[in-house]
């Protein structure tokens, strides 16, 4: 219990300190923000700051940080430093900066700032590939609720019928329609706060419970007694399980959508870095608590748990099995909320910063109702189309999810870059982006190379992300000095 105080105690730390160190370098000011100057009362309004936090910290969050953080903890404490280190330096770094990015250009989406920093052949290949990961965050967070709420109650005729779920995956693509479209003060603006508060209560509670049980987990200077759970290699897999609640890409197309509601530049840090540091915070809650469940002295948690044993690789059982044992009744409804409520904000809110990006590139204003089902209707269509391949085959999900968390980081390394040459250009510290940058590039061409192309022997590894960084550092001098050349 040693490492997780004092990890948590980093991030807290991290926030006062290495945050107001980042918003310095980025030096916010007066200037008007696009929610004062384009408000146009559906996308572009001003919104309080706590509910700002509320809604952003739930965009990025939903079951991110529980999920990612359980699988993440098969690896042992060694999830502690990249949660701890990652968050800080890199995740709320990259929040907090495309944040204000897409503030200083008037409510941009990840696209346009990517294009106006690295070309505009990249900003087209960031449009397909955002709007895509998008799509994907729509269909994979409809399932795995459903598959809940299925197994509590679904009509009969239904299940008999069409089959299992799909009631289920109608009630919930309805109510994305509903959410996506209407402005974002409506729904948004008024469910999102609750939600974020339920996620933060149930963090909060299995805090309380952890530190009463004072369970003997490993420390990061013992590590694991005996085998690990997993087989996959830490490095890069352990960077990539763990996405949320260490650095995502995801969270850079999800802040234009709070970035178009933020009053003042001077107010953002506590909305985008803290929101990051705030999900960081969840994440450690629930690799400890996951850590208790997989590897406790002298026995691990599941052992003293009925069926426990069964479900060291199922996350969302886990998080029941775990609230329901420490939390009782009301801790069964929080979870629900968790795993049910957390991941159909988060794909509604996708499909909205999809409606949007798809939008602001054909030029077609979504004031009115009929522009944006000109928008919805196709793109809920492919989602759809994504949905119906995911549960026909046996293992469509773990197809998309494995793909998916190899596209999400992919993501934060074009946006890392991207504010890396931003930085450059206005003449700031590029540090506090470069290092992360090549960081993830690194893990995530690796990852490709070694566990989605080619299964490949450990040196393999070593040998790959050696020349990602030398290709990577080679590519940003050429350009830095090309930089330099041309703006004296």
């Amino acid at each position: 219990m040693i490492s997780f105080v004092v990890s948590l105690l980093a991030l807290v730390l991290g926030y006062f300190l290495y945050g107001r160190f980042v918003e310095k370098v980025f030096g916010p000011d007066d200037r008007p923000t696009p929610a004062v100057a384009k408000a146009d009362g559906v996308d572009f309004m001003v919104l309080p700051s706590w509910k700002i936090f509320m809604i952003q910290f739930l965009n990025i969050a939903g079951t991110g940080p529980i999920f990612g953080a359980i699988m993440g903890a098969q690896f042992g404490p060694v999830a502690y430093l990249w949660i701890v280190f990652g968050c800080i330096f890199a995740g709320a770094t990259h929040d907090y900066l495309s944040g204000m990015l897409s503030i200083r250009h008037g409510g941009a989406n990840l696209p346009e700032i990517i294009g106006h920093y690295l070309g505009n052949a990249t900003k087209q290949v960031m449009l397909v590939f955002s709007v895509f990961l998008l799509m994907m965050v729509g269909a994979v967070f409809v399932f795995s609720p459903a598959k809940i709420l299925g197994g509590i109650w679904e009509p009969a005729f239904f299940v008999e019928n069409v089959g299992p779920y799909v009631f289920w995956v109608v009630v919930v693509f309805i109510y994305y329609l509903i959410a996506t479209m209407m402005p974002i003060d409506k729904i948004i603006g008024k469910v999102y706060p609750l939600f974020a508060f339920s996620l933060l209560f149930m963090a909060g509670a299995l805090l309380v419970m952890l530190l009463v049980k004072q369970p003997s987990i490993p420390e990061l200077w013992t590590g694991v007694s005996g085998e690990l759970l997993t087989t996959d290699n830490v490095f890069p897999c352990l960077f990539i399980t763990i996405a949320c609640g260490a650095i995502s890409g995801f969270h850079a197309t999800q802040t234009p959508l709070m970035a178009r509601c933020v009053k003042s530049e001077k107010m953002a840090r506590p909305m985008f870095y803290g929101a990051m540091i705030t999900e960081g915070v969840v994440a450690l809650i629930w690799a400890t608590v996951a850590m208790y469940f997989f590897y406790d002295s002298p026995e691990p948690g599941y052992a003293s748990m009925e069926g426990g044993a069964a479900i060291v690789n199922d996350a969302p059982s886990i998080v029941n099995m775990i609230c329901n044992n420490w939390l009782g009744a009301f801790g069964g409804i929080l979870a629900l909320l968790g795993v049910v409520a957390a991941p159909i904000t988060s794909g509604d809110t996708a499909l909205r910063s999809a409606r949007l990006i798809i939008a602001d590139f054909l030029k077609l204003k979504q004031k009115s109702i009929r522009s944006r089902l000109y928008v919805c209707i196709p793109l809920f269509a492919v989602t759809m189309g994504i949905l119906i391949w995911q549960m026909s085959d046996p293992k469509g999900f773990k197809i998309i999810w494995s793909w998916f968390g190899w596209s999400n980081q992919a993501l934060s390394v074009f946006t890392l870059w991207a504010i890396t040459v931003y930085l450059v250009r206005a003449g700031k510290n590029y540090f506090i982006t470069l290092i992360p940058a090549l960081f993830m590039t690194v893990v995530c061409t690796t990852y490709f190379f070694t566990e989605k192309v080619f299964t490949l022997a450990p040196v393999w590894t070593w040998v790959i992300a050696g020349s990602a960084l030398v290709v990577a550092l080679a590519w940003f001098y050429v350009w830095y000095m090309k930089f330099n050349k041309t703006s004296k």
